[in-house]
């Protein structure tokens, strides 16, 4: 049951790594946009994520490319993303590969 939901959490980590921000070329994921990947049996999914800025331009574009790829995972029934500004984003959250990407290491 736990890899169950060990192999649902890494297929929706590898679909995030696709979803990039307009504005800069680092996925979602990666840039530490990503605060929670929860699963249930009945193949629900909840993403707690946050926006590099509350006014975000491409928050919408975000938030439909994620419940989009997320929901053409072979075994999800339903996406649940969850926005919040808490804690805030920065630029400490990205991984190390994103750091060197942008010229931050």
């Amino acid at each position: 049951m736990k890899n169950e939901f060990l192999e649902m959490e890494e297929k929706v980590v590898s679909v995030l790594k696709t979803v990039y921000d307009p504005e800069i070329p680092v996925d979602i994921y990666n840039l530490g946009l990503i605060y929670g990947i929860e699963s249930n049996n009945d193949g629900e999914v909840k993403i707690t994520m946050t926006l590099t800025a509350p006014n975000c331009p491409a928050a919408d574009f975000l938030v439909e490319d994620v419940q989009m790829k997320v929901e053409g995972i072979e075994g999800v029934s339903k996406v649940n993303i969850d926005i919040v500004f808490e804690p805030e984003w920065n630029k400490d959250m990205m991984s190390e590969e994103a750091k060197l990407e942008l010229g931050f290491l």
